[in-house]
């Protein structure tokens, strides 16, 4: 079977961690039968160096062409004043929204073999951390309108309009609660109710949705008590789904309790268009081309495409097999905490490509 893959290998330490991640595809391929080909797809701020915008013309035509996208990252240090047609953040909202990928799932595992590397009471580690963050990834506050005004007696002033309606609401709650009947059917929705009115139709939505899924365990949870219970008690957690902006910083702290954002996948997807797999880390242009960063999380990024977009599942698990083996034998890239043998970039993916 062949599957094609849009590949953004982006910039900063992008190239180098996708490298890892096709070596990984292609041992997946050699070992199951299947053939993996690849597209090249330019996008960031290397796209911006060769044609002078991030998200050059044609690019969701080219992602649309493949079955998947899996980006490396995107960006770099400040850009400043760039505009933005030359800013990575733009290309970023752009192919989400181009795409239609409005669901981004970012599990939140603690490896077995890194309970140490945990900032948590060693009690809390040992309970287990395993939570599948979905993020509504299309609206909210992040794409509404925006003003900036001047006031006779304040001066200036901005606002920027949080909006969202039923079917964003109700598209995102049966992707959690489908998830969870996939996992241990429990839902926590995350809101802020007792203030905000788009939390309010949230709530009365997800209440709709839980009414049709009995066999799936459902609550609410006020967002500033989820941060609070996040880092009190994250095994109680298995899908928490929340909105754009909630998520994008609940996601970030449920990562740093697993030990290193080097080691988080995520996944983006829509109803119909190709997802787009990513680790949550940025380019790290400080490391970049050194060979120090951490693969792990782009090689699980992959795994998470073999799952959602090919129907993969023993492959997938074949690859997050290989990547706990790696780490129970005690091989180290330099983000990760405590005792163990130093590896780079390349002899990580290496050594994971060979456990397949």
């Amino acid at each position: 079977m062949e599957y094609r893959s849009a590949l953004i290998r982006g910039d900063g330490i992008g190239p180098e961690v996708v490298a890892q991640a096709v070596r990984v595809l292609d041992k997946v391929g050699e070992r199951f039968g299947h053939r993996f080909t690849y597209v090249e797809v330019p996008m960031g701020l290397c796209a911006v160096a060769a044609v002078g915008v991030s998200y050059p013309a044609g690019t969701a035509e080219l992602c649309r062409s493949c079955d998947a996208v899996l980006l490396g990252a995107v960006g770099g240090a400040s850009q400043g004043d760039a505009p933005p047609e030359q800013r990575a953040e733009t290309a970023l909202l752009n192919i989400r929204k181009d795409l239609g990928l409005y669901a981004n799932l970012r599990p939140a595992a603690l490896r077995p073999a890194l309970i140490d590397a945990c900032p948590l009471k060693r009690e809390t580690a040992e309970a287990g951390i395993d939570l599948m963050m979905v993020r509504e990834l299309t609206g909210g506050i992040y794409f509404g309108a925006r003003e900036r005004y001047d006031t006779p007696d304040r001066g200036v002033e901005c606002a920027d309009r949080m909006a969202y309606s039923e079917l964003e609401i109700e598209r995102i709650g049966r992707r959690a609660f489908e998830l969870a009947r996939l996992r241990r059917k429990k839902v926590a929705s995350v809101d802020k109710a007792n203030v905000l009115e788009t939390s309010r139709l949230w709530r009365s939505v997800m209440h709709r949705l839980a009414a049709e899924y009995p066999d799936v365990a459902y609550s609410d949870v006020l967002v500033d008590n989820c941060a609070m219970q996040l880092v009190k008690d994250p095994g109680q957690f298995d899908v928490v789904v929340t909105e754009n902006m909630f998520g994008d910083i609940l996601s970030d702290e449920a990562s740093m309790i697993t030990g290193s954002i080097g080691l988080l996948p995520s996944a983006s997807i829509g109803d119909t268009a190709p997802g787009l797999y990513e680790p949550i880390h940025g380019s790290a242009p400080d490391i970049a081309g050194q060979d120090k960063a951490n693969p792990i999380a782009t090689i699980l990024s992959a795994a998470m495409m073999l799952r959602y977009s090919f129907q993969l599942m023993a492959e997938a698990e074949a690859v997050e097999r290989a990547v706990d083996a790696v780490l129970a034998e005690g091989w180290r890239t330099a983000d990760l905490q405590g005792d163990g043998v130093p590896v780079g970039t390349a002899r990580m993916g290496e050594l994971i490509a060979e456990q397949i």
